[in-house]
Parts: C-alpha cells; structure tokens; sequence
C-alpha cells in the first residue's frame, strides 16, 4: 500500500480489532515457545480507548488499547501492527494516536508491560521516551522474568 493509513476509534469488540489481538498472541506464543500472555489480559469492560489502523482499503493492520489503572495512569495493551504492514513508521503512529488521547482523557502516565524478545517494541518504546520501571499493578502480584515494564510521564 502506498497511501497514508487511517487511525480511528472503536471498540474493543470490534471483530478486526480481535482478529489483530489474536494474531499477536499467536506471534507472541510463537516467540515465547508457547508461554501465555503475562498479567490481565484486556476486556470490553477495562478498555477505555481502542484505536484501529486501517489502509485506503479498510484493510486492518494495526491497533492498540488503553486501560486505566488509576486516575491519572492508563496501560497500553495491544500494541500490533500486522507483519506485512512492518516497515512504514505504523507503530510510531498507533503509539503517538494512543499518547494523544491519553492527554485528551487526564492520563499523564502511561504504562506499559512488554517482553525480553520483543526488541523492536523495545527499542520503539526507549526512543518514543519510555523508561524502565518495576512491575506495576496486577502484574505485581506475580512478578515475571519473560516482562519487562515501561513507563512515560506524557507533557
């Protein structure tokens, strides 16, 4: 594709956003020698925020969520663009799009869980301003060696 993709709001029902969700899963196990995903995962009920990436076709290729945590704090989940769409900056996009509605909700701080072998989503989350931190929320109930946990204080 060479036209510039369209990020819009929906749900996290929507039927693309759960076909996106299930195929970074199943990257994800691929990845990870078959280990499930680590904390809480999403639901309809604890998503605020679902943003979709979608091609001049409407083709889905992208998207990711927000759930807030505490008032003020949100965590990013789902962060995925599809394989074949790699390589464009989409990334950047879906993350800058959920930044911004952050701000636009009172959400200051983001957070965010991702793993050790995830070193493209590393490297984009390091550059994007996101530092460090210990295990936050559910995920400090049960610490993981396979997470590594994230966070950005947004201006």
């Amino acid at each position: 594709m060479t036209g510039v993709p369209t990020l819009s709001p929906t749900t996290w029902s929507d039927p693309r956003v759960q076909a996106l969700s299930d195929a970074q899963q199943a990257e994800l196990r691929d990845r990870y020698d078959g280990r499930g995903e680590s904390g809480t995962p999403p639901t309809a009920e604890d998503v605020a925020v679902v943003l979709l990436l979608t091609e001049e076709d409407g083709t889905p290729v992208g998207c990711g969520a927000l759930r807030p945590l505490e008032p003020g704090v949100a965590e990013l989940k789902r962060m995925y663009v599809a394989p074949p769409a790699r390589g464009r900056g989409l990334s950047r996009l879906v993350l800058t799009g959920l930044e911004d509605v952050a701000r636009e909700r009172g959400w200051g701080t983001l957070r965010l869980e991702t793993g050790p072998l995830q070193h493209e989503a590393i490297a984009l989350y390091e550059r994007s301003g996101y530092r460090p931190i210990e295990a936050f929320g559910h995920y400090r109930d049960e610490p993981d060696e396979w997470s590594r946990y994230y966070e950005k204080e947004l201006a």
